[in-house]
C-alpha cells in the first residue's frame, strides 16, 4: 500500500539541477483553478535530503498550494539513490503537454549520465550488432522519441545557450540545430552574431555545410557570413521591438511572456477593430 503524508510546503525544496522550468501557463492556470476548488488529489513525489523534501515530481502542485496559502500537501516519500531521482524525475517531467526542446535535450542527457553510473552503457555513437542493450536505447523505449531521435536531442546540450534559446523559441529548427551542435562555441558565436545583426538563420542544408567546413578546419567568420547571406526558401520572418517599449505599457509581464501577451494583444485588438468596422458599416 502506498503511504501518503502531509507535508509542509515550506519544508519542500526544488529538485536540484532540474532542466526543466516552472512556466505559468494556461495549463499551470487551469491546476490552480482546480487546487482552489478541489485541493491537490494526486499526491506529490518527494525524497527526503538533509531534512527537508526534494520535489521529484509535482512542482506546479506545490506552487499552485504556494499562490493559494495552503501549508501542506500530500506526497509520497520515496527512498530512493540520487540516480534513481534522476531518473524518476526526468521521466515525470517529460510527461508534460509542452516541453521545450532545450529541456529534453538537458533532460535526457541528465537520465542517461545516471544511468551510465548506474551499470548501463551510454554509447551515444556506436550501432554495432551483437551489443549490449545502451541506455539510450532503453530512454527510446520509455519514450516517444527513437533511439536516434534521443541522441540527437542529447547533441543540443553542445550548443550555445543563445543558440539554443532560438530553437527554443521556433527560429531554428531542431536538424539544422542538431547540424550546428558539431560547431565549437567560437563559431556558433559567429552565426549567433550573424543573426543577431541580419535576423537570419540556417536552413538544414547551410548547417550541414557549416559542419563539413567546421570538421575539415575550413569555417572562419567570412566563410560563415557567405554561407548565411544566401537567399533560402521559406525563410521565416521575426518582428523585432525594444523590450523598453513593451515594458513601458506592460511592466508587469515577465520577458519570457512577452511574445504571448503582444500575440493576444493583437489578436483582442483585431477583434475591437472588426466590431468597429462592423458599427460602421450599420450606420450608413
Amino acid at each position: 500500500m502506498i503511504n501518503v503524508k502531509e507535508i509542509k510546503i515550506k519544508d519542500l525544496v526544488p529538485f536540484e539541477d532540474s532542466p526543466f522550468e516552472f512556466r505559468e501557463d494556461e495549463g499551470f492556470m487551469q491546476l490552480y483553478e482546480s487546487v482552489s476548488e478541489s485541493g491537490v488529489i494526486s499526491p506529490i513525489v518527494v525524497c527526503e535530503r538533509d531534512g527537508r523534501f526534494e520535489i521529484i515530481s509535482g512542482y506546479r502542485r506545490v506552487e499552485a498550494c504556494r499562490r493559494l496559502s495552503i501549508d501542506t500537501i500530500p506526497a509520497i516519500i520515496k527512498d530512493l539513490t540520487r540516480d534513481e531521482a534522476i531518473v524518476m524525475h526526468v521521466d515525470s517531467n517529460l510527461q508534460r503537454d509542452k516541453v521545450l526542446p532545450s529541456e529534453k535535450a538537458y533532460g535526457y542527457r541528465m537520465k542517461l549520465e545516471a544511468m551510465k553510473r548506474q551499470g548501463f552503457r551510454s554509447d551515444l555513437t556506436s550501432d554495432q550488432a551483437g551489443r549490449k542493450c545502451e541506455s539510450a536505447e532503453i530512454i527510446a523505449n520509455e519514450s516517444d522519441d527513437s533511439k536516434t531521435q534521443v541522441r540527437r536531442y542529447i547533441r543540443l546540450t553542445f550548443l550555445i545557450p543563445e543558440i539554443l534559446k532560438l530553437v527554443d523559441e521556433g527560429r531554428i529548427a531542431f536538424t539544422p540545430a542538431v547540424a550546428l551542435s558539431y560547431l565549437s562555441p567560437e563559431e556558433q558565436s559567429a552565426i549567433y552574431r550573424f543573426y543577431d545583426e541580419m535576423e537570419v538563420t540556417p536552413s538544414y542544408s547551410q548547417a550541414v555545410e557549416l559542419k563539413n567546413l567546421s570538421s575539415a578546419g575550413n569555417l572562419n567568420e567570412n566563410v560563415i557570413t557567405k554561407i548565411m547571406s544566401r537567399d533560402k526558401p521559406n525563410q521565416q520572418e521575426f518582428f523585432k521591438m525594444p523590450m523598453e517599449r513593451l515594458k513601458r505599457v506592460a511592466p508587469k509581464i515577465r520577458d519570457k511572456d512577452f511574445e504571448s501577451f503582444v500575440i493576444k494583444a493583437c489578436e483582442y485588438y483585431y477583434k475591437v477593430l472588426q466590431k468597429q468596422r462592423s458599427r460602421d458599416r450599420d450606420a450608413r
